[in-house]
């Protein structure tokens, strides 16, 4: 479920919208998988029949675990914005966290050995406030999650700087002329620029 647009601010754009890894998927899916070959691997045997209820009694068990794995993922969002990092988890009642980008003090990341293969890790985000650090768990790519991060939190002050110099901001086509500039000269791919041209474009 993509977070939704009306939680913006006006001027407001998503730049990374994210679920948790597919790892949390791993440990129910690895179980219902196991259970349902050892429940076809009875089922050929003569065994008696209660060990072939109880291997179904537990692959049920697998698929409502894997189930509610799924409705807990679909409904957890990390969230980059031009403004702000906001994260958002529960499938009935909601709880969620904002970090304003002015706010952020220092973004670090930890994987292990086996959280590079697959492409997951940890987020660690130190800001002002009360609770000051905070982890964020099964992200996926956090090194690449961590630049994006970074840029944005530069672009929000290069913003604030030039309200404060009373420079004019660029309209939606001046900005998108700039970016094709910047494209053309190979600081941006392509991609990148039809991406943030998309952006740009719905802001209009």
């Amino acid at each position: 479920m993509p977070f939704p647009r009306k939680l913006l601010n006006e001027g407001e754009d998503v730049v990374l919208d994210l679920h948790p890894h597919w790892w949390v998927f791993a440990a129910p899916v690895a179980l219902l998988v196991l259970d349902v070959a050892v429940a076809v691997a009875v089922a050929s045997l003569d065994w008696p029949n209660w060990v072939f209820y109880a291997v179904l009694v537990v692959a049920a068990a697998a698929l409502v675990w894997t189930i509610s794995r799924f409705l807990v993922w679909t409904t957890t969002n990390f969230v980059v914005t031009t403004d702000r990092l906001i994260y958002r988890s529960g499938v009935v009642s909601k709880h969620g966290k904002e970090i304003p980008l002015e706010r952020l003090n220092d973004i670090s990341f930890h994987q292990s050995i086996f959280e590079r293969m697959i492409g997951a890790g940890d987020l660690e985000i130190e800001s002002g406030g009360e609770k000051g650090q905070q982890r964020f768990s099964d992200i996926k790519h956090p090194a690449r999650v961590q630049n994006e991060i970074y840029r944005q939190v530069e672009a929000n002050a290069t913003r604030d700087a030039h309200r404060a110099s009373g420079q004019r901001e660029l309209s939606v086509p001046e900005q998108i002329e700039k970016l094709d500039e910047l494209r053309q000269r190979g600081v941006i791919s392509q991609a990148e620029f039809e991406a943030k041209k998309a952006q740009l474009l719905d802001r209009m």
